[in-house]
């Protein structure tokens, strides 16, 4: 196995008052516990229904994986299963006359889950509340893992790369879909609402303090594209890639076992 990415950053996510990747990820949790409510309107509010665009894109890139009828399919760090929605819709459109590939959403916030149980059973998909850094599958198993959003709030982002790499199968793919931070004057344009006016508009509607301060800076935390995918390459991934999205907001990670 290569050696660990070399990394300025910190090993995963740090909310404000966490003090290592326990409290970290008690500390995500119960953030997510709390605006689970109000999870898909602030999304689409906030994003401007930009975010639908992106889970159809992304899904669109593993139409190959998602027109099989034996594929096991896991959407990792799912919240409410928007991506998951967006991988059976797709799915649906490939094998109009079959039941298509089994489709897995899984989260580790109950509340979560539970706010995305209209879509899971229209979307004939299993949620299961489990941990992304241990997760309830067998050892090459799965032949797709993608998470939308999701990834950058894991306490180790190494840790979850190893695990999604272990549950994969060989040749298995993996798509990470996140926020960006994009360059030149649109950067600083986007950057200044995102980091200004974004954690006032959420926390007005959601009614919750903490969540959205801790987005901006989540993403500003989180590895710059070139060293997410050494990350990759260090976790065993080859041939990884990174697509920007709309001038760089957003950008899917991808990269196969």
């Amino acid at each position: 196995m290569p050696e660990p990415a070399k990394s300025n950053t910190v090993p995963g996510s740090r909310p404000a008052g966490s003090t290592d990747e326990r409290s970290a990820a008690r500390a995500v949790q119960r953030m997510f516990d709390e605006i689970a409510p109000r999870y898909d309107f602030l999304n689409h509010a906030l994003s401007m229904n930009v975010d639908r665009l992106w889970w159809r894109r992304t899904a669109r890139r593993f139409r190959h994986i998602l027109g099989r009828n034996d594929a096991r399919v896991l959407d990792l760090c799912s919240g409410t299963g928007d991506m998951a929605l967006a991988l059976r819709t797709l799915a649906a459109k490939e094998n109009p006359d079959d039941e298509g590939p089994a489709i897995y959403a899984l989260d580790f916030s109950r509340p979560m889950l539970r706010q995305g149980v209209e879509k899971y059973s229209a979307g004939r998909i299993q949620p299961l509340e489990a941990d992304a850094l241990s997760l309830p599958f067998s050892n090459e198993s799965i032949h797709l893992v993608v998470s939308a959003f999701g990834f950058r709030n894991l306490s180790n982002y190494d840790a979850g790369l190893r695990e999604i790499f272990r549950v994969l199968k060989p040749q298995g793919e993996v798509g990470i879909l996140d926020f960006g931070e994009p360059g030149g004057a649109f950067g600083k344009l986007y950057g200044f609402y995102f980091r200004k006016i974004l954690p006032r508009i959420g926390r007005a509607l959601s009614g919750v303090s903490g969540a959205y301060e801790y987005l901006p800076s989540s993403v500003r935390k989180f590895p710059a594209p070139e060293e997410m995918l050494d990350r990759m390459r260090a976790a065993g991934f080859r041939d990884v890639s990174w697509s920007p999205y709309t001038f760089g907001i957003a950008g899917l990670y991808h990269g196969r076992k």
